[in-house]
C-alpha cells in the first residue's frame, strides 16, 4: 500500500546541526511550515505557499523569515558600533540579491536609508562599498522608480567617479548607478550629463582593472544612446570620441577583448560602434534640396576635381547654353543618373546626403584614385562604363544596410568589427575601399549598365565575406578583398553549390535515408555528451548588463539535471557537487522556446527584444514549476534544445541540427562512394531480366 500523499520524508537542518529525518504531514501539521528555507539558492520560498511542492528527501534548511530578517538589518545598519554596522551593511549586499527580502526592506523604506547614508558622506572604505553594492542589488530588482533620487544624490555619486583616487568596489558600484540612473530615467540623464562627461571617464579607460574598463564604456555608451538628438552634446561626444588618444585606449580594449574572449567587454564595444555609426543617420535621411546653392557647389567641385576645368570654370567667355553643355556632359562622364541636375540623384534616404559626403570625401583625400576611376570610365563605352555617381549613392545604402546605421543596439550582440577603431573616419575610409572594389569588380565582370544590379550582389558578398574574417585595420580589410576578385567568388559560389546539390540521384538519396538514422543518433550523442558538460548561463536584470551567472548540467547517466548560482563565470567545468540544485529528467513535462516561455511573459521589455527572445527556453516541470534559459549565444540555444528534446524522446528540430546532419551526411556518403570514382551512377536501377527457359544450366549438387 503507497504511503499517504500527504506524508513527506525530509531533513530539517538548523543553523549549526546536523539535518533531522522527520516525517511530516502537510494538512495536519500546518505549523511546522512557518518557517522558510534560508538563502541556499539566492532566494526565500514561502513555505505556506509552496509547501505541496516539497518532495520526499528534501533538505528544509530553516531560517529568519525575509521581513524579520529585514527588520534587523534595518535596525542593525543604523547602529552606533561602527564594527556592528559593518557586519550589517556586509550581510544587506548579500540578502539583497533576493526579491523577497528586496521586497520587505524597501517597505521599510530602506532605499533612502541608503541613500542617506551616501549623501552624509560619513562612510568610507569597506562601509560605502557594501553600502553601494546593497543599494545596486536593490534597485536590480525594479521595484522602485529611479526618478526618485536628489541632484545630491547623484552629485554624490559622480563625485566618487572623479575622483583620481577611489576605492575599485567603490567605483565600480558607482559606475554601475550612473549608467543605470541614464539608460532608465530622461530627467537622470540631464542631471548626469551635467556632472560626468567623457572627457573625466577616459582616465578610467587608461587604467589596468578590465571590469572597470568595461563599466566606463557602458556609462560613455548610456550617455551616447539617451543624448537628444536635436542637442550640440552628441556631436560633442563624437568629437571626443574621434580623438586619436581616445581610439588609441579603445582599440587596445577591442585587442583585449578578442584574446580573452571577454563577451560583456565585447558587447559593449559593439554597442560603442552601432552608436558611432548612428550619428551618420541625420545625412543618411536628409534630402538634397535642389535650389540649395552650398549643395549645389559640392557636386561642382566633384566635377572640378575630376576634370580640372578651373581655368573654364573662372572664364568668364561662352555662351550659357554653351557652359550648360558641357556641365551635362561632365555630369554625365561622372555618373549621374540625371545630367542636367545631378541634385535630383541625392532626394532619396537613405542614403540620401550621406552619398555625397562620401563621394567629396574620397574625392579630396584619395583624388589620384577618384580621377582614375572617373577618366578610365570617361574612356569606356557608354554600356561598359560604371557609374561613379549611381555607384557610390547605391554603394553607400548597402554599406548602411550591412552596418546598421540608425538602428537600436541589440541587447544580446557582441558582434564588433575591429577595423572601425582605427581612424577617426573610419565610415569613409569604408566606402573608398569599396567603391574601389566595385571599380575593380565591374571590370572583371567586364558588366553593361544591364548588370548593375548583378555587380552590386558580387560587391556585397565580397564585402560580407571579408568582414568575417575580423580583420584587424583598414588595411587589411582591403588585402582581404584583394584575395575575394570575381573569378574567386565563382570558385567559392561552385564549391557551395556542389556540396548543396551533390549526389541528388535515386540511389544516392536511397543510401542517405539508410545512414540517416545513424548520423541522427551519432548527433543525438554529441549533444547529450554537451548537456553532461554543462553551460554558464547569465541572468538578466532590469540593468542593461548581465553580471550575475548560474550553471546547469546532466548528470553522466542523464537522469538528473544539476544546477545552481555562481559568483562569477567559470573558467572550466563546474563539479556536481557543487550544485545545489537538482531535477530529475523524469519529471520533466516539455519544453518550451521563445514567446511561449513564462519569463518571456512576465518581462515586457524582453517580449519585444527578438535577440532575447530568440534564446530564450524553459524546462516545465511538476504543476506549475518551470526552470528558465537564456542561452549565451545561438549555438548554446541549439545544443540545449536539441538536448534536452531528444531526454524527452522528441526530434531535433534546431537549424545546428540540420546543418550537422547534411555536413555528416555528405562526408559520409563520399567516404563510401571513393572506389566508385568517375563511374557514372544511373538514376535508376538496371532492368531485371526475363526468366530464362529452363535451368538446365543450374547445377545439380546431388
Amino acid at each position: 500500500m503507497p504511503p499517504p500523499a500527504d506524508i513527506v520524508k525530509v531533513a530539517i537542518e538548523c543553523p549549526g546541526a546536523f539535518p533531522k529525518l522527520m516525517e511530516i504531514d502537510q494538512v495536519s501539521q500546518p505549523g511546522l511550515w512557518r518557517a522558510s528555507p534560508s538563502p541556499a539558492r539566492g532566494h526565500f520560498p514561502s513555505c505556506v505557499g509552496n509547501r505541496n511542492e516539497i518532495k520526499n528527501g528534501a533538505i528544509l534548511r530553516l531560517a529568519t523569515s525575509p521581513a524579520q530578517n529585514a527588520q534587523q538589518l534595518h535596525e542593525r545598519i543604523q547602529s552606533s558600533s561602527m564594527d556592528a554596522k559593518l557586519e550589517a551593511l556586509k550581510d544587506l549586499a548579500s540578502y539583497s540579491r533576493d526579491i523577497t527580502f528586496a521586497q520587505e526592506f524597501i517597505n521599510l523604506d530602506g532605499i533612502s536609508l541608503l541613500t542617506q547614508m551616501v549623501e552624509s558622506g560619513t562612510d568610507f572604505g569597506d562601509m560605502l562599498s557594501f553600502t553601494l553594492t546593497a543599494f545596486v542589488e536593490l534597485m536590480d530588482h525594479g521595484i522602485v522608480s529611479w526618478d526618485t533620487f536628489s541632484v545630491a544624490f547623484i552629485k554624490k555619486i559622480a563625485s566618487f567617479v572623479n575622483k583620481s583616487a577611489i576605492d575599485i568596489s567603490i567605483l565600480q558600484r558607482s559606475l554601475a548607478i550612473l549608467e543605470s540612473m541614464v539608460l532608465n530615467s530622461h530627467d537622470l540623464y540631464q542631471k548626469v550629463a551635467q556632472e560626468i562627461t567623457i572627457g573625466q571617464l577616459i582616465p578610467h579607460l587608461q587604467g589596468t582593472d578590465q571590469e572597470i574598463q568595461t563599466y566606463t564604456i557602458a556609462v560613455i555608451n548610456a550617455l551616447f544612446l539617451k543624448a537628444p538628438d536635436e542637442k550640440r552634446q552628441v556631436r560633442d561626444m563624437a568629437n571626443i570620441l574621434a580623438q586619436k588618444q581616445l581610439r588609441s585606449i579603445i582599440l587596445m580594449h577591442v585587442i583585449r577583448a578578442q584574446r580573452a574572449i571577454n563577451n560583456e567587454m565585447a558587447h559593449q564595444l559593439y554597442v560603442l560602434q552601432v552608436l558611432t555609426f548612428n550619428l551618420l543617420e541625420d545625412r543618411m535621411m536628409t534630402k538634397m534640396d535642389p535650389q540649395d546653392q552650398a549643395q549645389r557647389d559640392i557636386i561642382f567641385e566633384l566635377r572640378h576635381i575630376a576634370f580640372d576645368l578651373e581655368g573654364e570654370h573662372n572664364n568668364s567667355g561662352g555662351s550659357i547654353e554653351k557652359r550648360k553643355s558641357m556641365y551635362t556632359r561632365d555630369y554625365k562622364k561622372l555618373g549621374f543618373i540625371n545630367h542636367v541636375n545631378p541634385a535630383m540623384d541625392f532626394t532619396q534616404t537613405p542614403p540620401g546626403m550621406l552619398a555625397l559626403d562620401n563621394m567629396l570625401y574620397f574625392a579630396k583625400h584619395h583624388q589620384d584614385a577618384y580621377i582614375r576611376i572617373v577618366l578610365e570610365n570617361s574612356c569606356r563605352e557608354d554600356k561598359h562604363e560604371c557609374p561613379f555617381g549611381r555607384s557610390s549613392i547605391e554603394l553607400t545604402k548597402m554599406l548602411c544596410e550591412i552596418l546598421k546605421v540608425g538602428e537600436l543596439p541589440s541587447e544580446t550582440c557582441n558582434d564588433f568589427h575591429p577595423m572601425f577603431f582605427t581612424h577617426d573616419r573610419s565610415f569613409e575610409e569604408f566606402f573608398c575601399i569599396c567603391i574601389q572594389l566595385l571599380n575593380k569588380t565591374w571590370k572583371e565582370m567586364r558588366a553593361t549598365s544591364e548588370d548593375f544590379n548583378k555587380v552590386m550582389q558580387v560587391v556585397k558578398e565580397q564585402i560580407m565575406r571579408a568582414l568575417t574574417t575580423k580583420p584587424s585595420s583598414l588595411d587589411q580589410f582591403k588585402s582581404k578583398l584583394q584575395n575575394l576578385s570575381y573569378t574567386e567568388i565563382l570558385k567559392i559560389r561552385q564549391s557551395e553549390r556542389m556540396n548543396q546539390e551533390d549526389f541528388q540521384s535515386r540511389p544516392i538519396l536511397e543510401l542517405k535515408e539508410k545512414i540517416q538514422p545513424e548520423i541522427l543518433e551519432l548527433i543525438k550523442q554529441q549533444r547529450l555528451n554537451r548537456l553532461v558538460e554543462g553551460t554558464c548561463f547569465r541572468k538578466l536584470n532590469s540593468r542593461r548588463r548581465q553580471d550575475k551567472f548560474w550553471y546547469c548540467r546532466l548528470s553522466p547517466n542523464h537522469k538528473v539535471l544539476h544546477y545552481g548560482d555562481l559568483e562569477e563565470s567559470p573558467q572550466g567545468e563546474v563539479p556536481h557537487d557543487s550544485l545545489q540544485d537538482k531535477l530529475p529528467v523524469a519529471d520533466i513535462k516539455a519544453v518550451v522556446t521563445g514567446k511561449d516561455c513564462p519569463h518571456m511573459k512576465e518581462k515586457g521589455a524582453l517580449k519585444q527584444n527578438k535577440e532575447v527572445l530568440e534564446l530564450a527556453f524553459s524546462i516545465l516541470y511538476d504543476s506549475n514549476c518551470q526552470l528558465n534559459f537564456i542561452a549565451p549565444d545561438k549555438h548554446e540555444y541549439c545544443i540545449w534544445t536539441d538536448g534536452l528534446n531528444a531526454l524527452l524522446g522528441k526530434d531535433m528540430l534546431s537549424d545546428l541540427t540540420r546543418n550537422d546532419l547534411d555536413t555528416l551526411l555528405s562526408m559520409e556518403i563520399k567516404l563510401r562512394l571513393l572506389d566508385l570514382e568517375n563511374i557514372q551512377i544511373p538514376d535508376a536501377p538496371p532492368p531485371i531480366p526475363k526468366e530464362p527457359s529452363n535451368y538446365d544450366f543450374v547445377y545439380d549438387c546431388n
